[in-house]
């Protein structure tokens, strides 16, 4: 989940670039795309993976 989640930060991160979209400074597209790769981090990390091991015992 959060890989189509960074994926898509990417993909507006690009769109802003790519246009040439004039925003304020919380908003570019190197904020966006720093999300992105933060949001990439936690999934490689192990954070949001769907995979719940506590609730399995035999």
């Amino acid at each position: 989940m959060l890989a189509i989640i960074s994926a898509v930060l990417f993909f507006i991160a690009f769109l802003i670039n790519a246009a040439d979209v004039s925003t304020n400074d919380t908003f570019t597209s190197t904020n966006v795309m720093l999300l992105g790769l933060t949001v990439l981090a936690l999934h490689l990390g192990g954070i949001g993976g769907g995979w719940s091991f506590r609730g399995r015992r035999r």
